[in-house]
């Protein structure tokens, strides 16, 4: 039910409560007159348009170009999805078979549809809304045949406002196909631009694009099962296939993948999507299933998966590789295979956390290094040898306490962590001072640090700050 200026309405009926005579728009308490046991619920648009959105990625088991029906979804009407399944009936039986098979699993999943294929937005929306009421929930149009099919629908199949229905039943024009002998110049004169526009994207004479709820990516596979598959081999065996695929796609055009997205889709009506991206451009279809070894024991196929789709979203070039054979090149490291380790590394814990350290043009030791990719270019950067640094450098410096003979001497023990650390060697002071020349100098206080070794051998790199002593980092 739906709350509208303070009276409830019925807003969407089930099939026994159309069969009693109830309608959309009827009041509820007409309702219950008619209707005593009448069972109801708060209508929840928000909601339904989540779940509609849903329903349309779903349905990129058939197409990418999926899209919720802006015209759909008045009080009563019910929602619509457009989908556009230019090239892809084929992996279906054809036309007719991608129809039958769509309504039969809407069905299954508990929706009530119908469904129309046209050459056009506008002629598959009428035909689908005013053309499907038979035996049959689908009526494919064959190609060049949709103005004869929509000739005798009424003027709303044309998807015009209610205002511009009524006005073309006062003129006593009852049908689309009534409209044709019209000349167009005095269509928009008399009943707006509105009409006019509609009519002609019905019939393919102006353009109208389809703006699908996700990016397309211009590069994807599919695969679509049988029957549906609930085990391991079978999955990973559909996704080498899919790799092949795809990279017979990206090599003729001598593009590498740097992102990858493997949606699966279950027979229970839901999705699951895994990306991930790679190091460089790559088109190795066996590196590029082993990427997602891992991650494939993470998806469960729930009562069966029915299709796969591979997308490389994110490409860049990469030209023919060439094997080389020269015995010069024996004993380097081949960048093929470090790119494939790191890949292998990424996938598993992430391609952000797989990096590489780069000078950084400071003194200070927190910003004398950054990260880098690690296959980016070095640049002009090199390390340069200089004063010994720890192998462990805190983020944060950490307070300890610490007992110095003299003032400028190297402490004589300290304690960290609640532990006792007796000095029996120490190197130092090397003072590093606040970069003053720059906006963000840095500390405040210019620091003195020691390198200093414990009685158990361990060394530490400490310094001392305005009287306070501090552990930066931790030497091999």
């Amino acid at each position: 039910m739906h709350d509208q200026g303070g009276r409830l309405l019925l807003a969407a009926l089930d099939r026994a409560a159309a069969a009693a005579g109830l309608g959309p728009g009827m009041a509820l308490a007409d309702g219950r007159a008619l209707v005593p046991g009448l069972k109801t619920a708060q209508l929840d648009p928000l909601e339904d348009a989540r779940a509609l959105a849903r329903l349309a990625e779903w349905c990129g088991r058939y197409t990418p170009w999926t899209a919720v029906d802006p015209a759909g979804g008045g009080l009563g009407a019910g929602a619509g999805l457009l989908l556009d399944v230019t090239g892809c009936a084929h992996l279906f039986g054809g036309e007719a078979a991608l129809a039958a098979d769509l309504a039969a699993r809407l069905a299954r999943l508990g929706f009530t549809a119908r469904l129309a294929l046209a050459d056009t937005i506008g002629a598959a929306w009428g035909l689908a809304r005013f053309a499907c009421d038979g035996p049959a929930p689908w009526r494919v149009v064959p190609r060049g045949q949709a103005r004869a099919a929509l000739a005798p629908l009424p003027p709303a199949a044309l998807r015009l406002s209610a205002a511009g229905g009524e006005l073309l039943a006062r003129f006593g024009l009852r049908s689309v196909g009534a409209l044709y002998d019209l000349p167009p110049a005095t269509l928009e004169p008399r009943f707006g631009p509105e009409l006019a526009q509609r009519l002609r994207q019905a019939l393919g004479l102006a353009p109208e694009v389809l703006s699908p709820l996700m990016a397309v990516p211009p590069h994807i596979a599919r695969r679509v099962f049988a029957e549906p598959v609930v085990t391991g081999e079978p999955i990973a065996h559909g996704l080498e296939n899919l790799a092949r695929a795809l990279c017979r796609r990206l090599e003729a055009e001598d593009l590498g993948a740097r992102r990858l997205e493997l949606t699966v889709y279950r027979v229970d009506g839901s999705l699951r999507r895994l990306a991930l991206g790679t190091s460089r451009p790559s088109r190795d279809p066996d590196h590029l299933a082993r990427l997602f070894a891992g991650s494939l024991e993470a998806i469960d196929p729930g009562f069966g998966i029915e299709v796969m789709t591979l997308a490389a979203p994110v490409t860049e070039p990469l030209s023919a590789l060439q094997m080389v054979l020269s015995p010069e090149g024996a004993g380097r490291v081949d960048p093929r295979g470090l790119a494939g380790l790191i890949d292998r590394l990424g996938a598993r814990f992430g391609l952000g956390r797989v990096f590489r350290q780069l000078p950084v043009e400071s003194h200070l030791p927190e910003r004398a290094s950054g990260r880098a990719p690690a296959l980016g270019p070095a640049g002009d950067s090199a390390w340069r040898r200089g004063r010994p640094r720890p192998l462990r450098l805190f983020a944060h410096p950490e307070a300890i306490e610490a007992v110095a003979l003299l003032p400028d001497h190297p402490p004589a023990r300290f304690r960290w962590r609640r532990v006792q650390h007796e000095v029996v060697r120490a190197e130092g002071p090397e003072r590093i001072a606040p970069e003053w020349w720059r906006d963000d100098p840095g500390p405040a206080e210019a620091r003195d640090y020691f390198q200093v070794e414990d009685a158990a051998g361990r060394r530490y790199w400490l310094y001392r700050a305005g009287g306070r002593w501090f552990l930066h980092g931790l030497f091999a």
